[in-house]
């Protein structure tokens, strides 16, 4: 059974379109009109060997703020729809990643509880012209809406670029693991049965 899905989400102030396919080999499509987003989204898409594509437009003229938010809600969306009753999912997943000077640790559960526990310091507000504080706002709401439980740690940088590219690389490679199938659990990796 594919798992996968296409999702897209219009607003006024945005519209997304995702395509996700969990078992991929990391190919990536990516447009969201905030480069430094694509180039985050890549990392995922690589290090988690999921095949993504993104298309994006938003406000940009008013601030990144709305697509990055956008981007996080329908991602998540795509990953609750692709897991499905999430039967033969490992569930969970946690990478320790370095980027030079700095290392983050990522560990997630596909319970269906949303949570983002952050805890992670960013020296400068801006990378370029994306400002850093959204990386917890795409964080947040993809946990939200991937009915994930996310904890993200930054142990060690200096670099702000470095930290959020070892947080994305790190997001990556836990998806992966959390995503892989199991072929040998033929029900839901829960004692009660549902997630």
């Amino acid at each position: 059974m594919a798992r996968q899905a296409e999702i897209t989400r219009k607003t006024r102030e945005t519209e997304v379109r995702i395509s996700l396919e969990l078992d991929g080999s990391g190919m990536a499509d990516i447009d969201t009109g905030v480069p430094f987003l694509d180039h985050m989204l890549n990392h995922v898409a690589l290090h988690g060997l999921l095949d993504l594509t993104v298309y994006a437009r938003g406000d940009v003229e008013v601030d990144d703020h709305h697509t990055v938010e956008d981007v996080g809600i329908v991602l998540g969306q795509a990953l609750a729809q692709a897991v499905g009753d999430k039967a033969g999912l490992a569930r969970y997943g946690s990478q320790m990643v370095p980027m030079d000077e700095a290392l983050a640790l990522v560990a997630l559960d596909f319970s269906g509880r949303s949570v983002l526990a952050f805890d992670a310091a960013l020296p400068a507000a801006k990378v370029g012209t994306f400002d850093t504080e959204l990386v917890a706002e795409f964080l947040r709401a993809l946990a939200q809406h991937a009915g994930l439980t996310l904890h993200v740690r930054v142990l060690a940088g200096s670099n702000t670029h470095h930290i959020i590219e070892a947080i994305f690389k790190a997001l990556g490679r836990a998806l992966g693991q959390a995503l892989a199938f199991d072929a040998r659990r033929a029900t839901v990796p829960s004692t009660k049965g549902v997630l």
